[in-house]
């Protein structure tokens, strides 16, 4: 029996220009791409910059559980220009339809003060998890000091009762300014262990990836096929998956997340050895 072959090696490249040809837009990772929760990335702005003098068409696509607005103003106070992007698109945006369904019923919510916005002019009461008919979860209340464990007790009764939960970043955990923080996916997975149903709003489930092509064709005025798409970004099981599994090339960007060393073909021949879903290249970081 003749064994598969191995995969391609991924290359490592230092400038995204070469893999953009014949690309129309790419949709771009935010958090570990273009800034690290306390600082910009300036040379990734140029490269979304140049991008789009040379008539391309970013949209930054995250998993913030809040809305479009929302993240631009984070943006725009962490130094993110303007210029550097035409959208936003967010899996609080994608979780909207699925808060949607508990219209004028009581939902539990897990996370921060500031990730509020999400509910803004939606028909919800807010509810203690013992009088709710779902959770929502858009993170840790503190993500510098909690993990999912803090949480073990909401979530038994919430599992107790079978209340489904909507997990709206599904990230497990993102890098802030050198140190790595949770994220609603570690809460949402820690609720599965318990047996709870969890329903996913954005990357790498395929509705976000959807709506983006369908955003996309809206900003460039013609239908716009995946082929014509490139994403980049540091997550592997959302960016890199997701990409994948939407049939949209990737390229994927160190950050602390998932590389803590150089960036050579060993690191990504083992950080890609148990998955499918391979870029099409990788950097140290976004740069033109």
């Amino acid at each position: 029996m003749q064994k598969d072959s191995a995969p391609s090696a991924i290359p490592v490249i230092d400038s995204i220009s070469s893999v953009s040809v014949g690309t129309d837009a790419w949709l771009v990772d935010i958090w570990g791409v273009m800034h690290n929760g306390a600082r910009h990335f300036p040379d990734a702005a140029r490269a979304c910059q140049t991008f789009r003098k040379i008539g391309g068409t970013v949209m930054l696509l995250s998993n913030a559980p809040r809305p479009a607005a929302s993240v631009a103003a984070q943006l725009k106070r962490i130094g993110v220009p303007q210029s550097a992007y035409d959208a936003i698109l967010t899996s609080g945006d994608a979780a909207l339809s699925l808060i949607g369904k508990f219209s004028g019923r009581p939902i539990h919510h897990i996370g921060p003060e500031r990730d509020l916005a999400l509910f803004t002019g939606l028909d919800v009461v807010l509810a203690p998890v013992d009088e709710a008919d779902a959770v929502v979860c858009t993170g840790l209340v503190d993500d510098e000091t909690e993990t999912p464990e803090d949480y073990v007790s909401v979530l038994e009764v919430a599992a107790a009762r079978s209340l489904p939960m909507i997990c709206a970043n599904p990230d497990l955990k993102v890098e802030r300014a050198g140190k790595l923080v949770w994220c609603a996916g570690g809460v949402a997975a820690a609720y599965t262990a318990l047996g709870g149903k969890v329903e996913y709003a954005g990357k790498p489930y395929a509705p976000v990836y959807k709506l983006a092509l369908t955003r996309l064709s809206e900003l460039r005025g013609r239908r716009m096929t995946k082929e014509r798409v490139l994403a980049i970004g540091d997550g592997i099981t959302t960016d890199i998956a997701g990409a994948f599994e939407a049939g949209i090339r990737s390229v994927f960007v160190a950050s602390g997340v998932h590389v803590t060393g150089k960036l050579d073909g060993a690191a990504l021949d083992a950080l890609f050895a148990k998955t499918v879903a391979r870029p099409i290249a990788a950097m140290p970081k976004l740069a033109w």
